[in-house]
């Protein structure tokens, strides 16, 4: 069995650091066996429904079952985790997510290659193909993490931050533009958004030149993903403006 680390460094193109705590193989086994559920659930009930071409010819109705079958078992995982953002049922009750390696958002191909290596990771039976490669793999990747350049994280509950202490002025120039707030939410994901949150948490902890450092490039992380126009960010400070975007994401996500 390979050395397996728990946690896993991250420096992001923009130049911020952070940490990520790793799943291990007991956690994803147990998200797999609630897809599982899942799965066998959609499947049961389209199965019911296209029993009605059982009254046309069996045949039919077994290759339509086995095509359902087959996609569902697909497209259950690519589904749900590019809709909400790595995640499948197992993994959100689990508290899992699916993130690229490198920290860079996670692309459509990345959650497509990984899915359909399912089908190898499950050979020959009970995914003992993928049990084998997390268990050897470092950072606890199955083959279609390999492929994807893909790790499966733990994302911990965040603590409902109380806005007030970060300083929130009541006027907040950005919502103003609801669709882009609306695609702000979208873009960044919740690790990202707690290490603003943190580094708002602990601003005064820090010398005035780290300060202004580590929000210019939280500032760039998060312009990088919605730009705003010139009249809702001009005279806004980078910390001012990393401020605004904690205060957007975590007023909707803690609804």
């Amino acid at each position: 069995m390979a050395d397996q680390t728990t946690t896993l460094q991250i420096r992001t193109p923009e130049g911020i650091r952070f940490s990520l705590v790793l799943a291990g193989p007991t956690s994803r086994l147990l998200a797999l066996l609630v897809d599982f559920a899942c799965i066998g659930v959609a499947s049961t009930t389209i199965s019911t429904v296209l029993r009605l071409f059982a009254l046309i010819s069996q045949d039919i109705f077994m290759a339509l079952t086995i095509l359902a079958g087959f996609v569902i078992s697909i497209g259950y995982g690519i589904v749900c985790e590019w809709y909400w953002q790595g995640q499948t049922v197992g993994k959100r009750l689990l508290r899992l997510r699916v993130m690229d390696e490198q920290g860079l958002k996670l692309q459509f191909s990345q959650v497509v290659i990984r899915n359909l290596l399912r089908i190898v990771d499950s050979l020959p039976a009970l995914y003992l193909v993928g049990g084998i490669a997390s268990l050897t793999s470092r950072r606890c990747q199955r083959l279609g993490d390999l492929a994807a350049g893909t790790i499966v994280i733990r994302t911990p509950k965040v603590q409902l931050p109380d806005l007030e202490q970060l300083g929130t002025e009541k006027f907040n120039s950005l919502t103003a533009y609801p669709h882009l707030v609306a695609r702000l939410r979208q873009k960044v994901s919740r690790e990202e958004g707690a290490i603003a949150l943190r580094a708002l948490i602990r601003r005064e902890e820090l010398d005035p030149a780290a300060r202004l450092e580590l929000f210019r490039e939280l500032a760039a992380l998060f312009r990088s993903r919605v730009a705003f126009p010139a009249e809702a960010v001009d005279g806004v400070s980078d910390e001012r403006y990393v401020r605004n975007v904690v205060e957007l994401l975590f007023e909707q996500r803690g609804r």
